[in-house]
């Protein structure tokens, strides 16, 4: 199955002036600034939040090869039913809505095995996080009985799309299954939100796909989903944000 941040510094600043009293001393009006916090770009900030080889420890985390993708950007695909938009995007490494920015990583536990797809977005204002989350899990029941989505030359078509519970609290997440030559592969996505960050997870088992001989579940991986989520909780309380 074909697949598918800058730096602003703030300088700190320090004001001072002097003014001429009646006695012919010179005293300071202001006290120096206090110093601003450091800034960094969207893209910046999704870069220091990504999960790294060093937060999951056993998983090969990476960049997706470009190659692979389903597209290159949202705009390039069309759904038979576009209420199943969101879904399409999800499990396709591409982002919801109109983010400042993104970013995808794959993490994969070992040659054969299902690899978890990380796609984290932020977005301004952060209701914009909350109203995309809200369509993703709209789609869901209105997807029930599957859908198809198309990119180029690139075709995929979903069976069905079920609800499930994430491994996270407040996710959305769901399953769904395709067929690929004859033989039925199951794929899980989840979507948590952190304030203006929505992270999208999607696991799938390509080898299983391109082997066709074999059936595959790709299990959503609890500590993928963990390690990523701990890494934007402790991007919520930064003070470079």
């Amino acid at each position: 199955m074909k697949r598918a941040a800058l730096a602003v510094v703030s300088a700190l600043a320090l004001t001072s002036a002097l003014t001429a009293c009646s006695g012919g001393e010179d005293t300071p009006t202001d006290a120096p600034s206090a110093p601003k916090a450091k800034q960094i770009t969207p893209a910046q900030r999704l870069a220091k939040a990504i999960v790294t080889k060093d937060d999951l420890p056993g998983y090969n985390v990476s960049e997706p090869e470009a190659e692979y993708a389903f597209a290159k950007s949202p705009d390039e695909v069309t759904v038979d039913k576009p209420g199943c938009a969101p879904l399409a995007l999800a499990m396709n490494q591409l982002p919801l809505g109109e983010p400042q920015a993104d970013l995808t990583r794959s993490a994969g536990a070992g040659y054969g095995k299902e690899s978890t797809y990380i796609t984290l977005a932020v977005y301004e204002p952060a209701a914009e996080a909350e109203s995309v989350l809200a369509g993703l899990a709209k789609a869901v029941p209105e997807c029930a009985d599957g859908f198809t989505a198309k990119a180029g030359e690139n075709t995929s078509a979903y069976d069905s799309v079920t609800a499930e519970k994430g491994t996270a609290t407040g996710a959305v997440a769901f399953r769904s299954t395709m067929t690929f030559r004859g033989v039925t592969h199951t794929l899980h996505t989840e979507a948590v939100r952190h304030g203006d960050v929505l992270a999208v997870y999607f696991s799938v088992n390509g080898f299983a796909i391109a082997d066709s001989r074999r059936p595959s579940d790709a299990k959503m991986s609890a500590n993928v989903v963990k390690a990523q989520n701990s890494e934007l909780a402790r991007d919520s309380e930064s003070p470079e944000r």
